[in-house]
């Protein structure tokens, strides 16, 4: 239930949440090697409007971020990733804990994380010529790049059981706090 119905507050509300996402990304060109943390930090400012308003609130808050990222951010790896996945999962993991199997709930994230990190690195790339991400990747080893990927996956499950708990915490901790300054 959402802590105000009132459409200004609603308004409001978003406006602030988005504008810390946005924050999130700006930070990823102040901050050596924040190309991960601030956007998936940004994400996480998604989940109370999942929360409060639903889903489709959500989304149109993501895809606003996405836009404003591409233009105000100077790092466009972090705005990217944003866009690609860490701006979404947030809202779209709600919907995969509603499959019934534990197992296939892990895969469809695993593949839905593997499709998206390589369109992203794919739109960087490929379309951008940011081809020194590669050779970054490939940390002075043979397989540097399997290594990269195979802790990615590996980060990308702490995450999703991060989000789990900061979504419980809001719910039980922080909402209550908010239902308090209407």
């Amino acid at each position: 239930m959402p802590f105000s119905s009132k459409p200004a507050r609603r308004v409001a509300f978003g406006g602030i949440l988005c504008a810390l996402s946005l924050l999130s990304l700006f930070l990823s060109g102040i901050f050596p090697y924040a190309e991960y943390t601030c956007p998936a930090l940004a994400g996480i400012f998604l989940m109370p409007l999942v929360s409060d308003y639903g889903r489709r609130t959500a989304w149109i808050a993501w895809g606003a971020i996405s836009l404003l990222g591409f233009f105000v951010t100077p790092n466009k790896e972090a705005a990217a990733l944003f866009f690609v996945f860490l701006g979404y999962y947030p809202i779209l993991k709600s919907h995969l804990e509603q499959l019934r199997s534990r197992r296939a709930e892990i895969m469809v994230k695993l593949l839905i994380f593997n499709l998206a990190m390589l369109a992203a690195y794919g739109f960087l790339v490929l379309l951008l010529g940011m081809s020194e991400l590669i050779k970054e990747m490939n940390i002075g080893l043979k397989y540097g790049i399997f290594l990269f990927w195979l802790a990615g996956n590996v980060i990308f499950l702490f995450y999703d059981l991060a989000l789990s708990r900061i979504a419980w915490m809001y719910d039980l901790r922080i909402r209550p706090m908010l239902k308090h300054l209407r």
